[in-house]
């Protein structure tokens, strides 16, 4: 993706406050804002009637600006403000609305609805009120569209102010995204999200938004080994190590190996299989990233196979049960390392750290920060965190994904990556990115195995 900032509420208003130095008006900001705005909303209206809820800041002032352009494309517009203006933007462009102004939604009898009553600034629930106003003038229109972020949605959170409000079909971001359009529960309500841009510039310390990644396919001197060597340790189910090795091999390294004394019954011909102790097979020095956790266990022999992961592995990807076993006093050495948790294993491996943080998001920085470890909190809106203070938000994938298994997969792409060379977060990434992508390309109700597979039809998307 070309746009890939995402600001929270300050990191928003320093970016206006650039525009603003380099001598832009607040009011020709506003314009610009609720003007591409407002073509978005015409060509989706297609000429219907349109009804715009204005509250008393800039966002409201944004209203009043697409409401006069939208009745100059020549659609029937209403306004309704149940609160005066209070910023100076926002009178302006009130006043050059010039014409009535509703104080309630009663009779409103439009087919498209906009809601400009409050933005990103919001921090505390709607006023009775105003939460029944907004839900009533919603109820009344077929078409339902929220300016910058829907009412009632906290920016840098997600969050839900309110018990009740309402789902919206589109969603027009100004200026960047915002945490809030990535984030669960607030992302659910937000329908189809489109950025509208107002020529911000970045912002130090803001997020990105995981976008596709660019890949190549393998040079004509390429071989197996160049092409990097991933190997996987299993333990007490062994098929979820066969999984990630299945979704390993397909993207984008040359050799993957299973590590491991059990049996691999169901490995196949493409996978090799290397039952010496992990003392001896994890020092080849042709291995270029391993990865334990799927299927492991948790008994002494998957704690042990921990310690030698720990200490003879040359980069290291840790998922489910290392993530259980996994304590501070190993990570002694200095070595690449993605950790993979879903919510469950993110709470025990704060809890072994003592990190303490509410929230996915925080949980991955602080963990991060805390343990040196990349962290990817896997969940409906996964995160990528570095210790050093990069952070990536992905974008809504396939709910099909919540199938057991899934998680396997993800981590075999993984070490697919760290095992070409790519450091711990970029391959978090192309990770995340490949296995959406995965799902996409699949459909619907796919297995992990099947899911696996389409890993080769996500990697060719890149090249």
């Amino acid at each position: 993706m070309t746009h890939t900032r995402i600001f929270t509420v300050a990191q928003m208003q320093a970016a206006e406050q650039a525009i603003f130095d380099a001598g832009t008006s607040v009011e020709e900001l506003m314009e610009i804002a609720a003007g591409g705005a407002a073509e978005w909303i015409r060509r989706v209206a297609s000429g219907r009637s349109v009804t715009v809820l204005c509250g008393p800041g800039n966002n409201g002032g944004d209203g009043y600006v697409i409401a006069r352009r939208l009745r100059e494309f020549g659609n029937s517009v209403q306004v309704i403000a149940p609160l005066e203006p209070k910023t100076d933007a926002a009178k302006a462009a009130r006043k050059a609305w010039n014409a009535e102004v509703l104080t309630s939604g009663t009779g409103s009898a439009a087919e498209v609805f906009v809601d400009c009553l409050f933005g990103s600034g919001l921090t505390r629930a709607l006023s009775p009120e105003h939460a029944v106003l907004l839900l009533d003038l919603a109820e009344r229109h077929a078409l339902k569209v929220a300016i910058d972020l829907p009412s009632g949605i906290e920016n840098d959170s997600g969050a839900l102010l309110n018990d009740r409000l309402p789902q919206y079909d589109l969603t027009l971001a100004l200026g960047a995204w915002k945490y809030a359009h990535f984030s669960m529960p607030g992302r659910a309500m937000m329908g189809f999200k489109r950025l509208v841009q107002i020529g911000v510039a970045p912002v130090e310390g803001a997020a990105e938004l995981i976008g596709r990644p660019r890949l190549s396919s393998p040079g004509l001197e390429s071989h197996k080994y160049r092409r990097g060597l991933a190997a996987i340790i299993g333990g007490e189910m062994p098929g979820a190590a066969v999984l990630a090795a299945q979704a390993a091999q397909r993207a984008g390294a040359g050799y993957v190996k299973l590590l491991g004394e059990q049996d691999y019954p169901n490995a196949g011909a493409g996978l090799v299989t290397e039952s010496a102790p992990l003392s001896q097979t994890l020092v080849d020095e042709r291995i270029n990233a391993v990865l334990i956790g799927p299927g492991l266990g948790r008994t002494d022999a998957a704690k042990d196979a921990v310690n030698s992961a720990m200490q003879l592995a040359p980069a290291l990807v840790l998922d489910a049960d290392a993530l259980q076993l996994l304590a501070p006093i190993d990570l002694g050495r200095d070595i690449p390392i993605l950790a993979t948790p879903h919510d469950g294993e993110l709470g025990t491996l704060c809890r072994s750290f003592s990190v303490i943080a509410e929230g996915r998001r925080a949980r991955a920085i602080a963990l991060a920060k805390t343990s040196g470890m990349v962290i990817c909190a896997k969940g409906p809106d996964t995160v990528v965190a570095a210790p050093d203070g990069r952070l990536a938000l992905a974008p809504p994938a396939s709910s099909w994904l919540s199938v057991a298994g899934s998680g396997d997969v993800l981590a075999g792409i993984a070490v697919s990556r760290m095992a070409k060379g790519r450091d711990p977060f970029t391959a978090a990434c192309e990770a995340v990115w490949l296995h959406g992508e995965a799902a996409r390309q699949y459909g619907a109700a796919f297995t992990p195995d099947e899911l696996a597979q389409s890993v080769s039809r996500a990697f060719a998307e890149c090249l």
